[in-house]
């Protein structure tokens, strides 16, 4: 008995540290941001949240984000605001529909409880490598990732050269991503 009670725990503590393949959950994320326009904090979201997540904290190198939001779910509470922000000149929904991140590195941050995700972010067809710290935290059948990052707007067009909006803006991403049932 005692055997195949090791046996067991041995086998499960294998399947703890092998890569899961994780699908974010759209209801149960978020991905805000926060800028400044005309000198007032303007707060976002974006919604349609999809991709795929394979994290495995024991062994980064097998870990990997390809996530996408939907450009067009652009939402800051005002709708005049959204419309234009959905314009050529801000997102242009109609040609570029999604932003998307693919990692390129997945790597333990500056303690044992953080993570650093270099990757490419995508918007209007411009790519640039970012790095998001973030931390995972074990829930019933995933994780819920957490992390934040600053970006400039006009690395990727958005916005023109608005001067009554500020470049730099801060991005805020909680994702509960799990298993995905094969």
């Amino acid at each position: 008995m005692k055997k195949n009670l090791l046996f067991l725990f041995l086998i499960g503590l294998s399947l703890f540290g092998q890569a899961q393949s994780l699908e974010p959950m759209e209801e149960s994320s978020m991905v805000t941001f926060k800028i400044k326009n005309f000198g007032v904090m303007v707060d976002g979201t974006f919604t349609g949240l999809k991709g795929k997540i394979i994290f495995n904290p024991c062994n980064l190198v097998t870990s990997s984000f390809d996530v996408s939001i939907n450009s067009n779910s652009v939402n800051t509470g005002i709708d005049m605001r959204d419309n234009h922000l959905r314009k050529p000149d801000y997102f242009d929904v109609k040609q570029y529909p999604l932003i998307r991140f693919v990692s390129t590195k997945v790597e333990v941050g500056k303690n044992s409880s953080e993570y650093l995700v270099t990757g490419h972010i995508t918007i209007k067809k411009k790519t640039i490598e970012i790095k998001i710290p973030f931390t995972a935290l074990p829930q019933h059948d995933g994780y819920l990732f957490e992390g934040k990052f600053s970006m400039n707007r006009r690395d990727f067009n958005v916005g023109g050269s608005s001067i009554s909006m500020a470049d730099n803006l801060l991005v805020s991403l909680k994702v509960l991503a799990t298993s995905v049932k094969q």
